[in-house]
């Protein structure tokens, strides 16, 4: 195998290219647009000097950068020009390829060196696999899972600033515990129909009953202690000036509407994964504990189980794997996770594993023995390890596609 070596330094307005030949000498680097039609220069490119220099083979590989490089590999992968040979496609880490830099001594930064060190790494062949070009039904699902992780991950942070200006007006309603959930509708109301604590404290109490059973649609068994608890927190809460208290209750306003269309938006993924996901075979939710949201975060992660030999390579992609430190007849105890993997499965599997903890009385007794083993980092190990565990039942259920059956309790 004699192939082309061509690395790509991708940005979001051109894609600079190094084209090396076998032997590793210079054959051409460029430039072109990061568009449509800057990737059919870039192949007819690779044509002439795969034509000019008599190969057949081809290997293709470009950093991972954010989104900029998605659409150029799926370009790649649809274009037929290409399709008499034998092409590969990597993307690089780009830790990988800062680390392969290194060898080198004093090489400038630029994109001509950045894709010349890209070809250089490919030759070397330390790549043994090529980029994941997964059907496209994961790829829809990726889109929506991610989109949804990060409407939450909103979500929450807006609830976090909610609560700050919450305590400048309500301060002693966002230390305790009033209502069951600090968020329901019913608490809302409360938070912005008052004008103040004051306003909330001289309230007669009957009318602030009335108000929780009407916003509460009569789901409390004892409006009438709610509203004494709300009273005795308000009248306990310090008072604001006139001036900030107006500005706060317009902070609490807009982040109360804000709320409201991130959880709006947040069931609108909710729908559409639903629909997506019934494209796609699914046994994880037959686990008790892993419901629609966990299993298409992990299924759209994982894409297709079959390129995984193996659950340790799932584990490894997943960032669940444990370094190694070891020289001579030392060998270190205490190790920690790696560094790479996939952050989006990771978070995914270890929820997972949480809720199953909660759910299933062999993880539950599994989490606390590793919790009880170790006196420091109890939480995370036990959790990390419990993920692991999960990896084998994850990947044994999507690769024989087959519904998990619990063991009968002795």
């Amino acid at each position: 195998m004699s192939p082309l070596y061509v690395g790509i330094d991708v940005s979001s307005k051109s894609n600079v290219a190094y084209l090396m030949k076998p032997d590793g000498s210079k054959h051409s680097s460029f430039s072109v647009p990061n568009s449509r039609d800057g990737s059919r220069q870039l192949v007819k490119r690779i044509l002439s000097a795969i034509t000019s220099q008599s190969l057949t083979d081809v290997v293709i590989g470009l950093e991972a950068t954010s989104v900029y490089g998605d659409n150029l590999v799926c370009f790649l992968r649809e274009d037929g020009s290409l399709a008499p040979y034998n092409k590969k496609i990597h993307v690089l880490n780009p830790k990988q390829v800062n680390k392969f830099k290194l060898s080198y001594n004093d090489l400038p930064k630029n994109d001509y060196v950045d894709s010349f060190v890209i070809a250089d790494c490919l030759r070397f062949g330390r790549i043994n696999k090529e980029v994941y070009l997964d059907d496209y039904r994961y790829a829809a699902l990726k889109n929506l899972t991610r989109a949804r992780f990060f409407a939450v991950q909103n979500l929450t942070k807006e609830k976090q600033r909610f609560m700050n200006h919450l305590f400048k007006k309500y301060s002693t309603m966002a230390q305790e515990k009033v209502f069951s959930d600090t968020f329901s509708t019913t608490a809302l109301a409360v938070y912005e129909s008052f004008e103040s604590a004051e306003a909330l404290a001289n309230m007669d109490l009957h009318q602030l009953t009335e108000f929780i059973i009407e916003k509460g649609k009569n789901r409390f068994p004892d409006p009438d202690s709610v509203a004494k608890a709300i009273q005795k927190a308000a009248r306990s809460s310090y008072r604001l000036p006139k001036t900030v208290n107006d500005s706060v209750n317009q902070v609490l306003s807009i982040s109360i509407s804000s709320m409201r269309a991130m959880e709006s938006q947040i069931k609108a993924f909710d729908k559409v994964i639903a629909e997506q996901m019934a494209l796609i075979p699914n046994t994880l939710t037959s686990v008790n504990g892993i419901g629609p949201v966990y299993s298409a975060g992990i299924i759209a992660e994982i894409g297709d189980i079959n390129r995984f030999p193996n659950q340790a390579s799932l584990a490894k992609y997943a960032g669940l794997a444990w370094s190694q430190h070891q020289s001579g007849d030392f060998e270190a105890q205490n190790t920690r996770l790696i560094h790479s993997g996939n952050r989006y499965l990771k978070y995914y599997l270890c929820e997972a594993a949480m809720s199953l903890v909660r759910c299933d009385a062999e993880y539950r007794s599994f989490y606390y023995r590793k919790y009880n083993e170790v006196n420091k980092y109890q939480h995370k190990r036990a959790l990390a390890l419990t993920a692991r565990k999960l990896v084998r039942l994850v990947f044994r259920l999507l690769k024989d596609n087959c519904l998990y059956k619990a063991p009968e309790s002795k």
